[in-house]
This record gives C-alpha cells, sequence and structure tokens, in this order.
C-alpha cells in the first residue's frame, strides 16, 4: 500500500487502499489488522483507518474475533453462493436491458475488453485478466441504465475478486470465460436480447461451479 494523497476524504482513500489489498491478496484471510501499522503505512492518523475497518466489517470483508481483534474475513462459502444465486437472476436481465442501448462507442469498448481480456489470458498474466473481466461485466452493468445493478454488482465484484484469482489461475478456464463473453457480445450486437440473455444465464451457471470449488482452498 501507498502513502495516501488528499484527493477523496482520508477515510475513502483508507477504505480504498485496505479493500484493494484485502481482494488481490495483499492482506490475506486471517490476517490480524493492526491499525497503528496501517495508519503509518497509509501516512493517515488511527481514525480514518479506524473508519475505513468499520465499513469494511459492515460489508463482511473483515471481522471482529475478540483477542486477536480485527482480521480479514475468511472466503464465505454461503456468501458465493448468495452472490452467483443473485448474479444468476440480474445479469440475463441486465444483458436484455444493455442490448437495446448498444451504440457503436459501446462495441467498440466492449470487443476492446475482450480482445484485451484474450490478450492477458494467452500471456499468462490473470491479474489483468480478472481486472478484464470485471470491466466486462461492469460494462454490461452501464449499458444496462439501471443504477441499482450497477451499485450493488460493483460491490459483489470485490467479494468475488477475491476468490477468482485462484479460479483464473485453472489451465483452461479463464479460456472458457472469454468465449463466453464473446458469444454474449456477439448477441448483444446483433440485437438479439433473449439469446445474449440465456448465454449469460448459462455463463453464470458455468461460472459458479468453477469460482465456488476454489474458495475454499484460499482459507485453507
Amino acid at each position: 500500500m501507498e502513502a495516501l494523497t488528499q484527493k477523496k476524504t482520508l477515510v475513502e482513500q483508507a477504505y480504498d487502499a485496505l479493500l484493494e489489498a484485502i481482494c488481490v491478496g495483499d492482506i490475506r484471510p486471517g490476517e490480524r489488522l493492526n491499525q497503528d501499522d496501517l495508519a503509518e503505512r497509509l501516512n493517515v492518523s488511527r481514525q480514518p483507518v479506524n473508519s475505513a475497518i468499520a465499513m469494511l466489517k459492515a460489508q463482511r470483508f473483515v471481522q471482529d474475533t475478540g483477542k486477536r481483534g480485527v482480521v480479514v474475513a475468511p472466503i464465505d462459502q454461503a456468501l458465493f453462493d448468495s452472490i452467483y444465486q443473485f448474479r444468476t437472476a440480474v445479469e440475463p436481465m441486465a444483458v436484455r436491458l444493455a442490448t437495446t442501448r448498444m451504440t457503436p462507442e459501446a462495441i467498440s469498448i466492449g470487443r476492446e475488453i475482450i480482445a484485451r481480456g484474450k490478450s492477458h489470458v494467452q500471456s499468462g498474466d490473470h491479474v489483468s485478466a480478472l481486472r478484464a473481466d470485471m470491466d466486462f461485466h461492469n460494462l454490461i452493468y452501464t449499458l444496462s441504465g439501471n443504477m441499482i445493478i450497477a451499485d450493488t454488482m460493483n460491490l459483489n465484484w470485490r467479494h468475488l475478486q477475491r476468490a477468482m484469482s485462484e479460479v483464473l489461475s485453472v489451465p483452461g478456464a479463464t479460456l472458457r470465460v472469454w468465449k463466453e463473453h464473446d458469444r454474449i457480445f456477439t448477441a448483444m450486437v446483433r440485437g438479439e436480447a433473449e439469446y445474449a440473455a440465456r448465454l449469460m444465464r448459462e455463463h453464470m451457471e458455468h461460472a459458479a461451479p468453477r469460482s465456488l470449488k476454489l474458495a475454499p482452498s484460499r482459507d485453507g
């Protein structure tokens, strides 16, 4: 983590820095969060760090264990089940809405993301491939025009990110993901909303077992 600068509030900056460190695995499940140490590393007082930790606790990224204090929460199987149940229902709807709002600019952005994702897979850059995966789905949320979908899924994706790096390190996993993305987006470009929504539902049904199978390994 880097020292903070005065762009957002210090609480927001501390929250962003800690959330990123947790989601990319720099701070691992079960690791204790020492407020004094974090404040020094982020070049702030304890107050912004404490406020940020309180926000992360409310969002299930950290938890209070009593004697050990605040630690990074384990990857929760039940939470993942809930997120994928939600995604299976919501993402096909987002695709239907987004298909009616496709523009030349959106099509160009989507194709660039898919090309970038495939390139990262081929180079073995799993971290960048995951970011491209998030970008692909975020594009659909934005194009849907539904702010609730976008806001809700942005937070859910941060939970998913914690285990997806494990999934994307499995040979062949990312290749399947990007083939499915390509088919979904091609259907959207053609205006085939219902077909694209069905492909997205199948994508969610395939993605859940790939992710959930590996989620416990991040704790152990």
